[in-house]
């Protein structure tokens, strides 16, 4: 079911959106999207840039955020307008992430949404916080 305008709230929530993220996921993104670098391949390469391990790249994290996003607006009569990501924590492959977000505020005048969102590992240390702006079209 698609969202509209007039039937969001603030308070409302999106999700909990969880996720596996494995190491072969990790590795194809970063080479699909020519960012080889050693800390998105192995642990060894990683550690070598003082990271506690293999991390997601930037924009992967960023790009499962938005995947929530997309999942609750559907097909609906709604776009994404801006959203960003502030990085607090690397995200590591091999664990389980849940994306979370919620309705900040409602705007009538030009019927958009800002949402809060954020992604965090299983002892639910947020890791990537970030907000978005949803426009819904009349």
């Amino acid at each position: 079911m698609s969202k509209t305008f007039e039937s969001i709230s603030v308070g409302e929530e999106l999700g909990p959106l969880e996720l596996f993220v494995s190491r072969d996921q990790c590795r194809n993104y970063a080479r699909t999207c020519a960012m080889e670098a050693p800390r998105f391949m192995d642990d060894e390469g990683a550690k070598l840039e003082r990271l506690p391990g293999m991390i997601l790249p930037g924009n992967m994290s960023l790009g499962l955020i938005t995947r929530l996003l997309t999942d609750w607006i559907g097909s609906g009569p709604a776009r994404i307008a801006r959203i960003g990501a502030t990085y607090r924590v690397p995200v590591q492959p091999d664990h389980t992430l849940t994306i979370h977000g919620f309705i900040t505020h409602i705007h009538p005048e030009n019927r958009s949404i800002e949402i809060d969102l954020w992604l965090e590992n299983e002892e639910a240390d947020r890791l990537v916080t970030g907000a978005a702006t949803v426009e819904f079209t009349k």
